[in-house]
């Protein structure tokens, strides 16, 4: 029976549990893949709170020691220690400056929370269902599996979108105008060879930071247009020489704004007074708003075909489920399979069987009420610990009532960087909107285990108040 006991007046109990669980794994007490207690078990066994545990097991599992399996419980991870003794060591080199800049770029620290982080909670994933439809897959559709997919995909997933859509976007559309891709990075690509490298794109400014590097990248002009309080200005685009403009308006990132319908029409405006004019609309995490229904999409009410919708699976399903995919108006569509038709479709077609199924099927309506429920709570937790805070008394909340991330505002001299910096020295990952002096913090909670949530809020007010 695993069981320590713990020292008064030292170090909080849940840091005296997760060193104790620490050091029998580094020993080899407890081996690779062997079952911990479950919490509430665990907890009465040794005499101390539930949330104790919770938190104790929640640093462990952000520093990799030990794993969470759904309604399976918490397991010993293989972890692999460094060499004790000086012979083992290998010979002292000095090292290569741009290997050792390319190794710091590359190396990931494990935080206690990671409030920067756009990736999913492995938890959430519904494991056991995809298990079973692969399976599934593998047995009723091996003809079609080993059959190449047109260029924009096969024909189950880009109806299965399409219904979709329809359903929960109020967006009709054809299949044929829906294109697959792996990831919606190389997405844009295909849609800067299809409109053209000879016009101007224009993007929001603060915004999503790799949408302009992938136009950079291709030696476009750019043009970074400032927003307000609804959302990109128009009368700034206007003035910029834009034909193409890239927009975020369920949920703009950072800032978290919605743009109200009124603005949606004035965008649609812009588009219309020039034939070539186009709004690329990435909806990426609209499937999240908390509060309220969902505004239509800006493709929903454009009569005219200028506007191409943009989604992705990576918010709603796993980060590292590269499946995203765009709708061209039916101008766009045909002059797609013109120019662009020879490409083959980057997505796999078995991961695109599986995935089409899990949508037809009605798995992936109930997968996000399910994690809709889910973040809400996890946001709940997160304002309710901050209101009970040291921090409440300079902190304010913005735009949390739409997708996975919210803006915390503080009333503070201190520099943003030294927040960050007091914060990382606590286990604490926050990054600052780019709008220097505002003293805004994008707070992302898609990847924060609930039962770390207390402690993490607690530990970054300790670094915005120290």
């Amino acid at each position: 029976m695993l069981t320590y006991h713990f020292k008064s007046g030292g170090d909080p109990l849940y840091i005296q549990l997760y060193q104790a669980i620490k050091s029998d794994i580094l020993s080899g007490t407890l081996a690779p893949g062997e079952a911990l207690p479950g919490k509430r078990p665990f907890a009465k066994q040794l005499g101390v709170s539930v949330s104790t545990v919770e938190n104790a097991y929640g640093q462990l599992m952000a520093e990799g020691y030990i794993t969470s399996m759904p309604r399976r419980g918490f397991y010993v991870a293989e972890v692999k220690t460094l060499p004790q003794t000086p012979e083992a060591v290998p010979a002292r080199h000095e090292p290569d400056p741009v290997l050792a800049s390319l190794h710091t770029v590359l190396s990931q620290r494990h935080w206690f929370a990671d409030f920067q982080s756009n990736q999913t909670d492995p938890a959430s994933f519904p494991f056991t269902l995809w298990a079973k439809l692969t399976r599934e897959v593998l047995n009723d559709d091996q003809v079609a599996l080993m059959t190449n997919p047109p260029a924009g995909g096969t024909m189950a997933l880009r109806t299965a979108i399409a219904d979709h859509l329809r359903d929960f976007r109020g967006l009709v559309v054809a299949p044929e105008q829906i294109i697959v891709g792996a990831g919606t990075e190389y997405l844009y690509t295909l849609l800067i060879q299809l409109l053209g490298f000879d016009r101007i794109y224009a993007v929001e400014s603060p915004g999503y930071r790799k949408i302009l590097q992938v136009y950079q990248a291709h030696r476009l002009r750019t043009a970074k247009i400032a927003l307000d309080h609804q959302g990109l200005r128009p009368d700034l685009l206007e003035d910029s020489g834009a034909s193409v403009v890239h927009i975020t308006p369920s949920h703009h990132f950072p800032t978290g704004i919605t743009m109200p319908i009124a603005r949606r029409y004035e965008m649609l405006g812009w588009a219309n007074r020039s034939a070539d004019r186009i709004i690329i609309e990435d909806d990426y995490d609209s499937e999240f708003r908390m509060t309220g229904r969902p505004l239509p999409p800006l493709a929903a009410i454009d009569m005219t075909g200028r506007v191409i919708y943009m989604n992705t699976f990576t918010k709603s399903l796993a980060s590292t489920i590269r499946v995203s995919y765009m709708v061209l108006p039916p101008a766009l569509t045909a002059a797609f399979y013109r120019k662009l038709r020879f490409y083959a479709c980057t997505v796999s077609t078995f991961e695109q069987a599986a995935l089409s199924r899990f949508i037809s099927e009605g798995h992936y309506e109930k997968h996000i009420n399910r994690m809709r429920q889910a973040y809400r709570r996890r946001r709940d937790a997160i304002l309710k610990a901050i209101g009970a805070s040291e921090m409440a008394a300079v902190a304010s909340i913005g735009e949390e009532n739409a997708g996975l991330h919210f803006v915390l505002t503080l009333r503070t001299k201190k520099r943003d960087a030294d927040i960050v910096r007091d914060a990382a020295k606590r286990g604490i990952r926050v990054a600052p909107l780019e709008d220097a002096g505002a003293h805004r913090f994008l707070i992302n909670y898609s990847s924060i285990p609930e039962s770390v949530i207390p402690e993490a809020v607690r530990r970054l007010s300790e670094a915005v108040t120290a």
